[in-house]
Parts: C-alpha cells; structure tokens; sequence
C-alpha cells in the first residue's frame, strides 16, 4: 500500500479509503490510485484486513445442492445484491449431508466471514447458534425461521403444495401421488402437507406418497419407471413432485425411455421452482414458482440489516407467496 500510495502521490489512509470506502475520496484521485494499483499488480492482503477488522468482506452460502437450478438462481442474486454491499459470496454445498454442511460452517466460521446465509438440512440449529453468538449474523434461506433467533427468506412451502394438487383436481385428477424426499428437509414435509390439505378438501381423491433418497431428474427417472410398469388401473393419474428436477426425471420416464405414456392424458404432472428447463421440457411442464432473485436479494439485505447492531437486532422473517404456472403437462 506504501508503493501505491507512492506512485499514486497519495497518502496510505487515501490508498485504504479508495479499497475499502471509495464514496469518500474525489473520482479523480480514484482513478489515480486505481492507475497505480493496476500499474504494480497490488493485490491486498485479506488476511492481515481481517485481523485488523475483526471479519471479512466474504458471505459464507451454503444450499442443500447447486446442481439444482432454483439455488444457482438464489446464488446469483445473493452475488449480485452483495456486491451493492462491498461484499462477496463464497458459495457451499451440503449435498443434504449433515457433515458436509457442518464442515462448510466450521470452514467458513474460521475464515470469519462477514455473515452466513443458510439452507439448513435439518432442526438442529445449534452451530448456527453458536456462530451468531460470537458475533457472525446468520440468516435462514428458503426455510421459515420464526420461533428462532435467526433472520428468514421462504416461500409458504404449504401454500405451494396445494396450489399444486388443488389444480390437478381442479382438472379432474383423483389419484395423486407425491413424489419426494429425504423427508428430512422441510421443504419436502410442507409441500407434502399441502398436497395433503388440498387431497382432503376434495371428495374421493387419494393422495399415494412415494419416497426418493433425493431431489434429482435420476430419482425421478426412477420412480417414473416404476410407475410406468404399473397397470392403468394401478397408476395414479396425477403426479406432484416436490422439485422439477424429479418432475423432470418422471417425465422423461413416462415419454422417452420407452414409456409411451400420454402426458397429461394418461398422467397429468405439476413440479415445483419453475427452474428454466421447465418450460423447454420435452412438454412444457407445470410448475410452481418460486422468487429466486427476490430470495436472494432480500437474504443479503437482512444480513446486512443484522449486523449493524447484532446485539439488539430483531429477527424478521420474510415469507413469500408461490405462484401456480400452468403449462403443457396438466393442461394438454
């Protein structure tokens, strides 16, 4: 930073106040500082900022799996919002493995990052607690955290699941199956329950769950075969699947791979997120749509919000509504 300042004509607080708060110092001597920043290839020590500051600059992300769209969305947005903040995201994937997420907290409670966005897998909040009690703000992502300390951004996951099986009666349907799993994840179980809320309200529908080990297109592709290979009387004639990656795997299943089945004739199918293959799906597939950029914007800014006054902060937890969004696999 000396150089710098040097080559710059500057002082060292200038050089600190350019990288760290550039509001306050004249766009000239800005661009003059950056000019000599870029001229000697100086790249700051983050290390020694932090023992300094106490914490970085960086947000620990950790979501359930990135290879599913809906949390690559809710990363992108958390990215562009930190930004507006000085901030970065470092991003983690528990894969709905309570190690591996435990690993990601500690890794990231080490680096001491500014704050932590999570979707947890399960109940037990207590590293999380502990991270805020050592000063490190934490907010819950696509889980409801009312009841606990922490900030929340969710989508009524209940409303969601029976948007879902509410339209496929609504169109007729009565034997439904549900699709999805661990049912660990609370996503899973209130999406189950509104599929099961909407069931009940409507005379002579049955709702059949059936389990997956996890939210992808081949556990999907797998219960599709499976249901498949039923006999017509034997299959639902709906199918609610708890993510469009699953909906996606059925569908494959039922259409591509041998299947022949008609969709929606034979089958009708609702997914959930409303990712963008959804609607580039082989048929366009009905879905339930989430606010992924509004998820992961209002994370950031809650996170921020927290950590201005820790100690006195009171959680607020933001819930937003889904959307029904009806295409090709319910509608024909």
């Amino acid at each position: 930073m000396r150089e710098v300042a040097a080559a710059a004509a500057v002082s060292v607080g200038t050089v600190s106040n350019v990288l760290n708060a550039p509001d306050k110092v004249a766009p000239a001597t800005v661009a003059r500082v950056q000019a000599a920043i870029d001229q000697l290839g100086f790249v700051r020590n983050d290390a020694a900022r932090q023992l300094k500051a106490g914490r970085s600059r960086s947000v620990g992300l950790v979501v359930l799996d990135v290879g599913n769209p809906f949390f690559t969305d809710i990363a992108r947005a958390a990215e562009r919002r930190a930004g507006d903040y000085n901030l970065t995201v470092l991003l983690g994937t528990s894969d709905d493995d309570p190690r591996r997420e435990r690993a990601y907290v500690d890794a990231f409670d080490e680096q001491r990052v500014f704050g932590l966005l999570m979707s947890p897998i399960g109940d037990d909040l207590d590293r999380l607690l502990l991270l805020r009690n050592r000063g490190v703000p934490v907010v819950l992502v696509d889980r409801d955290g009312s009841g606990t300390p922490f900030d929340s951004v969710a989508v009524d996951d209940v409303a969601g699941g029976r948007l879902a099986v509410g339209h496929l009666c609504d169109i007729g349907r009565r034997r439904i199956a549900f699709v999805g799993g661990p049912a660990q994840l609370r996503q899973v179980r209130d999406r189950r329950q509104g599929a099961q809320d909407a069931v009940d309200a409507v005379p002579g529908a049955h709702l059949e769950v059936i389990d997956t080990p996890a939210l992808t297109v081949l556990e999907g592709r797998a219960v599709g075969e499976m249901l498949r290979d039923r006999t017509a009387r034997e299959r639902p004639d709906a199918v609610f699947c708890a993510n469009d990656l699953l909906a996606i795997g059925v569908l494959q299943a039922l259409t591509l791979m041998g299947g022949g089945l008609r969709v929606p004739d034979e089958m009708a199918l609702v997914g959930y997120d409303d990712i963008d293959f959804a609607r580039s799906a082989v048929v366009p597939l009905t879905s339930i749509r989430q606010p992924t950029g509004s998820i992961g914007t209002t994370a950031i800014d809650l996170l921020v919000e927290a950590a201005e006054d820790l100690d006195r902060h009171v959680p607020k937890h933001v819930v937003f509504q889904p959307e029904l969004v009806t295409r090709g696999s319910s509608t024909g």
